[in-house]
């Protein structure tokens, strides 16, 4: 006969019962948990774009052309959406980029209306993507234009020179590699890289030119670089009219023939481990536990260091 307390083994019981219980909690936080994670990862809330509705595209930040937002855009096309609002607020980002987001976007618009409503700045190449809609929306105190191009590179040979620094190279010709940053830009250059400017800029304006319908005497007042309010963009045929997304959405409904009382739903790129890089997955952790905050700093950091990776030609607006 046993000689252990009963007491003993009614708390060894209670303890095996409490221990079980808390490993079904853990297991099941870490399937909801996956769950998310997977919900998140494949683009949420796709169910509910299996019915009408008008689709909403957020482009912001730098614009690169990148291969998740042009599919982005594909996918829209196929899909249920009756109508897409593309919620625009960038300064712009490469010249390249911006003319593959403005491609597409068209090829959208012909299966789709389009609509794009301008928040703070619709600026150089993140203005190129808004001519791709078929009506361009913005506040009165939105800013659009800026329309140019520019080819920037900093040049540090006076820094090296100074610091007894010597850079050497060997090239097969005066052009290749040119301009360098260690090493003073030659006339030749200058003029090599002025010709690349004119060249994208004619196609910009001419952009404006057919999109917006311009005389010529309309496009020089316009296309020397600076930016316009909302207002001042709708007396020069920048903008179709002022206000945002409700605005948007009555003429996609007026002049589109789009049903009334349709739900506007966030259309999102989908989002991979390999995509995120070391700050993008840090922020969606941070997102996802409702660190806005903090994930907005690592936002603004890991977009500085994607500005890094960028070269040639870039069509932005930038306040120095």
């Amino acid at each position: 006969m046993s000689n252990t307390p009963t007491d003993y083994l009614v708390e060894r019981r209670m303890f095996v019962r409490r221990l079980s219980f808390w490993r079904a909690v853990a297991f099941g936080v870490a399937i909801l948990a996956i769950l998310a994670l997977g919900y998140r990862f494949s683009g949420a809330g796709a169910g509910s774009h299996l019915t009408p509705h008008i689709a909403r595209v957020t482009i912001e930040g730098l614009i690169v052309g990148d291969k998740a937002t042009i599919k982005l855009l594909e996918d829209v096309g196929k899909s249920r959406a009756s109508a897409v609002v593309l919620a625009i607020d960038s300064p712009g980002g490469t010249t390249a980029g911006s003319e593959r987001l403005y491609d597409e976007i068209r090829r959208l618009a012909a299966r789709k209306p389009v609509a794009a409503v301008v928040g703070n700045v619709a600026a150089s190449g993140a203005y190129i993507a808004a001519m791709g809609a078929d009506e361009i929306v913005a506040h009165g105190n939105s800013l659009v234009g800026s329309i140019g191009v520019l080819f920037q590179v900093p040049n540090v040979s006076n820094l090296l020179e100074s610091i007894g620094v010597k850079y050497e190279e060997i090239k097969s010709s005066p052009l290749k590699a040119a301009p360098n940053p260690m090493t003073p830009t030659t006339e030749e250059a200058k003029q090599a890289i002025d010709k690349l400017v004119k060249d994208s800029y004619a196609w910009f304006k001419g952009l404006v030119q057919e999109r917006r319908k311009l005389d010529d005497a309309q496009l020089a007042v316009v296309s020397d670089g600076r930016v316009f309010t909302g207002r001042q963009g709708l007396a020069l045929k920048l903008v179709d009219r002022i206000g945002g997304e409700r605005e948007a959405v009555a003429w996609l409904e007026s002049e589109k023939g789009v049903a009334r009382g349709l739900p506007v739903r966030d259309w999102k790129k989908k989002r991979t481990i390999e995509t995120l890089g070391i700050l993008g997955l840090a922020r969606f952790g941070l997102e996802s536990i409702g660190l806005d905050g903090a994930s907005g700093l690592l936002a603004r950091a890991d977009a500085l260091i994607e500005t890094r990776k960028i070269d040639g030609l870039m069509s932005i607006w930038q306040v120095h």
